[in-house]
């Protein structure tokens, strides 16, 4: 249950940070191991737009 509490928090806070997510980056997100959610949770105060999101996600296995 704690692992949903990640997910809807990181995806609240990604949505403030880099705009409206679309299906298939929320779906990736979703499909993250808990390690790789944390890291992108601890990775997104840094972000500055939806590009940073993507460059993470390619690089992160996303």
């Amino acid at each position: 249950m704690l692992a949903e509490g990640e997910v809807v928090v990181t995806l609240r806070l990604l949505n403030r940070r880099c705009g409206p997510l679309g299906e298939a980056t929320t779906a990736l997100i979703l499909a993250l191991p808990l390690q790789q959610l944390e890291a992108l949770a601890d990775a997104l105060l840094d972000f500055s737009g939806p590009n940073d999101l993507s460059a993470w996600l390619s690089q992160h296995g996303g």
